[in-house]
């Protein structure tokens, strides 16, 4: 039997490449693996498998293809849909307990009827047109209230991000690629705050500190960790190899290949 081509489905804006979830979105795994991590703590997610990414989270993923194929259904819940959502259909809310990036939805009959409902959209030459997806974004929330209620916590918190401790909050976060100013948002503070702030703690600017500490980070992993710097620089927050190599040789003396050599 020849099974039909799948194709991803998506419902709402698009989601952003970025390291930092700009809104709120729900994927359901079709094919394939996402592999995650959010600084603190490793996400796997096969297919079959449904979570919820959390807006303004940090989060980096990978995605594992199955026979060069990865499929999902991604359907976003950005803040002016979920003010409009609220409007229609008032719902208390105050600050979630729940602090991980992404958050698992179990499998039930209802939100499997709902997956089965975009079928004709992934497997088929059916277009969602948008007055459709307005309609099978407020079911698939209204199903998710209803099942979660811890949700609505989740979704209708529309404020900033409330100030932490910024030593653990750093400490957690530098491997992550971001703008200072994502820093600063993320930590509940303005930039100049931040910067004040970062100097008086670490005595070094967020740039100088956020460089030594992910070369620290790469030398433990390339030496205990027998780790290659290829598969590292990435990790810890650098953008390319070259930049790396150099910047490491100048911290540590030798370069990562001879640092490689020593083990």
């Amino acid at each position: 039997m020849e099974h039909p081509v799948v194709h991803s489905c998506y419902l709402g804006m698009d989601i952003s490449p970025e390291q930092l979830i700009s809104e709120h979105f729900f994927m359901h795994i079709l094919e394939g693996t996402i592999v995650g991590y959010d600084g603190g703590r490793q996400y796997r997610y096969e297919a079959g498998d449904t979570f919820i990414a959390r807006k303004n989270h940090l989060i980096r993923y990978t995605k594992i293809r199955k026979k060069e194929v990865f499929n999902r259904i991604v359907i976003a819940f950005d803040e002016t849909f979920l003010r409009s959502f609220l409007e229609r259909n008032p719902y208390a809310s105050g600050v979630s307990d729940q602090e991980d990036s992404l958050l698992t939805v179990r499998s039930s009959g209802r939100i499997e009827d709902f997956l089965q409902s975009l079928q004709p959209y992934y497997e088929g030459d059916q277009m969602v047109d948008n007055g459709v997806a307005q309609l099978k974004r407020a079911e698939l929330l209204q199903i998710l209230l209803e099942e979660d209620p811890r949700l609505a916590d989740v979704f209708f918190n529309f404020s900033d991000p409330e100030k932490v401790d910024m030593q653990a909050f750093m400490n957690r976060n530098f491997r992550f690629n971001i703008p200072l100013e994502r820093f600063a948002f993320l930590s509940g503070r303005s930039l100049s705050a931040f910067k004040r702030e970062f100097r008086h703690l670490f005595h070094k600017t967020p740039g100088a500190w956020l460089t030594r500490r992910r070369l620290e980070e790469a030398h433990f992993q390339i030496r205990h960790a027998n780790r290659s710097p290829s598969d590292v620089y990435l990790d810890v927050g650098f953008e390319n190899l070259s930049h790396f190599s150099f910047a490491f040789k100048k911290q540590f003396g030798k370069s990562p290949q001879a640092l490689v050599k020593e083990r």
